[in-house]
């Protein structure tokens, strides 16, 4: 295996930028810390049932197909279920949740394992925080959940490169994703071999509530290499045994499936369909792909609403035609997973996107991942889909229902000051000169080792009098140019806007005159949107991924800076703590001048006063840009008020405390007039252009 070589130790410390985010507010004269970005999270979640001992295992308990139906301990057994995914929910509000779902009268959890969360660098697992996955399911056991796991390592989800680790993209010779590569398949089975026994003592004939486990995700949309898929269910196999029903799932055709099957008895194939579609057809064509006797009929994503992409209308799917369809399958005792029955949010940096015909037609998904799903973003379950629902299942699933959760308490903390305190020209003249990477022509992100976020480019050029024309063929995803005479401007700190060109909206740009008595400074700020996860176009690296050319000739003579904000989960390394030489916010003026369009931090702070007040709140980022913010550091999400159509980021309780509680946003365009955001008490999905905000399917 070859691979590119990693950042040096030099290059290590450029996480010692993240250290500039332990900002400075001068707040009457005395310096106070603003935040340190994104620790991991260290809670686990508490009371949950220990490890279920040998000697409490029933040999009885058995899981398994039989006469075309699922049989739990000789029974017959109808699945009722909802994908719900740990990661995209607070580890205090798994309980919380998974209780919403059980009142929903559903009896089986089907969670995605998201290989890029526990190995965000090779060979380094984490399980921990929002990412332990064992809490996760012994929690569902508790509650009398099963479980139907979704291991990968593929898994779409909307979640950035549907799973994958970012760092895959760095190998060198390129690896083919989703294909019998054996490098690929060699790293497969590194992730495998520490993922799969932590969940082999939670197998159900072990005692433990997992009862399927899914490799791959909707393969026969993608590919058609049975090798691979054949490699997969072995690996499962090793490490879980024979007992354990193996599934695929794909589209309800006969081309999805005859690509993304396993031509083997003891792998079962699973369908899933749209919302509407006559269930039967399809489940009789399902018949076909499984060996006879095993075919029970199971939507294994049955959708209760639809995901959003940025620019987009919200979209709604009506609850009555919803739960009529859903009483079809379980009518005749087909089972059937929702999804979602509880989306949450894609926190971080970690939202997925998606592509049309071609590359470069990219839509990158919303932070909120509320999907319409039946239990909101929030929690809330008082709303038509999730009571339809609700009606439907209680006739075919007889277990005792519990009383509905009322919803969670939210508040409104009202308006907070923001100050200006980095801008992105501080951020360039604070990085370590170790940190920076240079290169004859730009690199990508996974080259210089940044995954996520942001990566700045600097090179320099002689300015014409008459201007210069900037052309950059493929860039991933968005990217800010700017100007400086720096030898100048330095004392002032200025980086002049000049234009954006976007991967969907790619135009050259026009540099005008300016008159350096040295050459002049050109940087370019990319953000990563989110890569794509699902399609033909899933290898997206991202930076600048060609040539930069000015007037027609490459540009040579780059420098690649990172702006080191950490993702979901992450430790920050900090090491040093950054000393301001100015005071920056002072000279901050708000002006309609386009060319004072600089990137740049903003942090405020709100006070709660007791335990009591600490409730869920939204922040509304209405008159605001574009960016990521941050409470009390933790990343959570972009907003993008602009385009929409989400105008507010939701803020889990958890994430406050009593006394003071920090909010630092990194705007890429124009903060509000009045320095302002607001913590209000709903969500909104009206901002944008679209005179409809609603888009219903």
């Amino acid at each position: 295996m070859a691979m590119t070589s990693w950042p040096s130790t030099g290059r290590q410390r450029r996480h010692q930028l993240a250290s500039m985010l332990l900002l400075v507010l001068v707040v009457v004269g005395i310096y106070v810390p603003v935040f340190a970005l994104l620790p991991s999270l260290s809670y686990t979640p508490q009371s949950l049932p220990s490890a279920i001992p040998q000697d409490e295992k029933m040999i009885s308990r058995k899981f398994y197909i039989k006469d075309d139906n699922f049989w739990k301990d000789g029974n017959r057994f109808q699945i009722i279920g909802g994908d719900l995914h740990y990661f995209r929910v607070l580890p205090e509000y798994w309980e919380d949740r998974l209780l919403r779902a059980n009142a929903l009268g559903l009896n089986t959890i089907q969670v995605y394992v998201p290989w890029n969360l526990h190995e965000p660098k090779p060979g380094k697992m984490v399980f921990e925080g929002i990412g332990h996955l064992v809490s996760f399911l012994k929690l569902c056991e508790k509650l009398d959940f099963l479980v139907m796991l979704r291991a990968g390592p593929y898994i779409c989800g909307e979640w950035d490169l549907g799973g994958f680790p970012a760092w895959l993209l760095a190998v060198k010779p390129r690896l083919q994703l989703r294909t019998s590569d054996p490098v690929y398949l060699k790293l497969v089975e590194r992730w495998w071999d520490v993922l799969l026994p932590k969940v082999f003592p939670l197998l159900y004939s072990n005692g433990g509530p997992v009862i399927m486990v899914q490799i791959e995700n909707e393969y026969g949309s993608y590919g058609n290499d049975k090798a691979y898929l054949r490699k997969l269910v072995s690996m499962a196999r090793g490490h879980l045994g024979d007992d354990i029903i193996v599934y695929t799932t794909d589209g309800g055709t006969k081309e999805t499936l005859d690509k993304g099957t396993v031509p083997v008895a003891d792998v079962y194939s699973a369908v899933d369909f749209s919302t509407g579609d006559d269930p039967w057809p399809i489940f009789k064509l399902q018949k076909k792909f499984n060996a006879p006797g095993r075919s029970p009929p199971l939507s294994s994503e049955f959708y209760t609403g639809w995901l959003t992409h940025w620019g987009e209308k919200i979209t709604k799917t009506d609850a009555e035609f919803t739960a009529a369809s859903l009483e079809k399958i379980l009518s005749r005792n087909g089972s059937a997973v929702l999804y979602m029955v509880h989306g949450g949010t894609n926190f971080g940096f970690y939202n997925g996107a998606n592509t049309g015909s071609e590359e470069s037609d990219y839509k990158p998904d919303l932070t909120s991942y509320d999907y319409d799903a039946p239990i909101k973003e929030s929690g809330d379950i008082d709303n038509p889909k999730f009571q339809a629902l609700q009606r439907v299942i209680k006739k075919y699933n007889a277990s005792p229902h519990p009383i509905n959760p009322s919803n969670k308490q939210r508040k409104a903390y009202g308006s907070i000051k923001m100050q200006m305190t980095t801008s992105l020209f501080d951020l360039v003249r604070m990085t370590d000169p170790a940190d920076v990477i240079t290169s004859a022509n730009p690199i990508s992100m996974e080259s210089v080792g940044q995954m996520f976020g942001f990566l700045l480019y600097e090179s320099s050029y002689i300015a014409k009098k008459s201007g210069n024309t900037l052309r950059i063929p493929k860039v991933h995803d968005r990217a800010q140019v700017f100007v400086s005479c720096l030898s100048q401007d330095v004392d002032v700190g200025v980086l002049r806007y000049i234009g954006t060109t976007e991967r969907w909206n790619n135009q050259p740009i026009s540099l005008p005159t300016i008159e350096c008595t040295t050459n002049t400074s050109l940087f370019i700020l990319v953000e990563n949107m989110g890569r794509v996860n699902y399609g033909p176009y899933i290898f997206d690296d991202k930076g600048i991924l060609s040539s930069v050319y000015l007037d027609g000739q490459i540009l040579h003579g780059w420098k690649m800076i990172p702006i080191p904000f950490h993702n979901l989960n992450q430790e920050p390394n900090l090491t040093f703590e950054m000393q301001h030489t100015k005071n920056r916010s002072k000279k901050f003026e708000l002006t309609n001048d386009v060319g004072r369009k600089e990137p740049a931090l903003f942090a405020g702070e709100f006070s709660i006063n007791s335990e009591e007040e600490i409730k869920d709140t939204y922040l509304s980022f209405n008159g605001w840009g574009k960016g990521v913010a941050f409470v009390n550091e933790f990343n959570i999400g972009r907003y993008w008020p602009s385009v929409g159509p989400q105008c507010n980021l939701y803020v889990p309780a958890p994430l406050l405390k009593r006394g003071k509680n920090t909010l630092v946003v990194f705007e890429l365009e124009s903060p509000h007039l009045e320095l302002s955001l607001e913590a209000v008490d709903h969500q909104d999905f009206t901002c944008g252009s679209n005179v409809s905000k609603v888009n219903q399917l």
